[in-house]
């Protein structure tokens, strides 16, 4: 290769690379077009999926001539908005994602509710003193008796909008149980975006001075948006195939509890922490299944034990199967 054609060759590239940034705009343009009734009137017209033409658009908009509307629609194009071949207009992806998020309330929609009392025990200390507070669309679920908090979860408005208070504990189950099963298979259900796990110890505020271990918790954050979530290690392996599999043989179904009380069936304690491995079991009839949690969130090993066997209880009992229970 010449000297010249190197020197065209690195013109070419740097070429490409720039045209490849210019098509991605900076989040404050993109929010920027955003900006102004009239463009967001656009977005809500065309979120029912049906092109519209120029006029039509025009129309459903405050804008005073037809001028000023095309200024405004050039702001959207590309980005949220895209002319087919036949000239009508339709939402791109991106354009969808706003309309669904208008839609939802998610950025104008902001829920306070008064604590309810739920009907399941506390997996702590086995008190019926659950009780489920919402504050700026984040609900908690603690106890009231031990002090001790067992899950935060945030659920958009959207999720209160229809639903009076006794119908939201079973809409954040069904919620929740998918979030959580995104998180421990390490993709993010905000974003698609890489997920990091780690174990953490719980900082509580109870006066309890016994020498009881500290309960811990598995921390998910997606490393690309952030979204992150707290929740048991028993939660995380709720859908592993071999927890389906235990409760199937002995005619049960898992998701029959909620999963800030999965049942006193569950233990889960610590056995190691360095490097973290959390023992995850659970009880059914005459055997255990235990599962052994790393520090990522992961089973890296699991195995069932029956319990009238001598040896195996003295085995399970070692690592931590009738110890403390399981935080939910």
């Amino acid at each position: 290769m010449t000297v010249g054609e190197s020197e065209q060759r690195v013109e070419s590239e740097t070429d490409s690379d720039d045209q490849e940034l210019e098509t991605t705009p900076a989040p404050s343009d993109a929010f920027g077009a955003l900006g102004g009734e009239t463009r967001m009137t656009v977005v809500e017209a065309l979120t029912d999926d049906e092109p519209l033409t120029f006029s039509e658009l025009h129309e459903a908009t405050d804008a005073d001539t037809s001028a000023g509307f095309a200024y405004h629609l050039r702001q959207l194009t590309d980005q949220f908005v895209r002319q087919r071949a036949d000239e009508r207009y339709e939402l791109t992806d991106a354009g969808r994602a706003v309309a669904r998020a208008v839609r939802a309330g998610t950025y104008t929609a902001s829920v306070d509710r008064e604590p309810v009392a739920l009907d399941e025990d506390c997996p702590f200390c086995g008190d019926t003193a659950l009780r489920a507070t919402v504050a700026d669309n984040v609900t908690e679920i603690g106890c009231d008796a031990c002090d001790r908090p067992v899950l935060r979860m945030s659920f958009p408005p959207s999720g209160y909008a229809d639903r009076d208070a006794e119908a939201v504990p079973e809409a954040l189950d069904a919620h929740h149980r998918r979030r959580i099963g995104s998180f421990a298979d390490g993709v993010c259900p905000e974003c698609a975006g890489p997920v990091a796990a780690a174990v953490e110890t719980i900082e509580t505020d109870s006066t309890d001075e016994t020498d009881a271990p500290q309960p811990v918790q598995l921390s998910f954050a997606c490393e690309t948006c952030g979204a992150d979530l707290k929740c048991p290690a028993a939660l995380a392996v709720l859908d592993h195939p071999a927890v389906a599999a235990f409760y199937h043989d002995h005619d049960r179904d898992v998701r029959d509890r909620p999963i800030w009380n999965v049942g006193a069936e569950w233990r889960e304690r610590v056995v190691s922490r360095d490097p973290w491995c959390v023992l995850v079991s659970v009880r059914l009839d005459d055997e255990n299944l235990l599962l052994y949690v790393a520090g990522d969130g992961s089973v890296v090993d699991h195995r069932r034990v029956p319990v009238d066997d001598h040896a195996a209880e003295r085995t399970a009992e070692e690592t931590g199967s009738d110890g403390e229970s399981a935080s939910a």
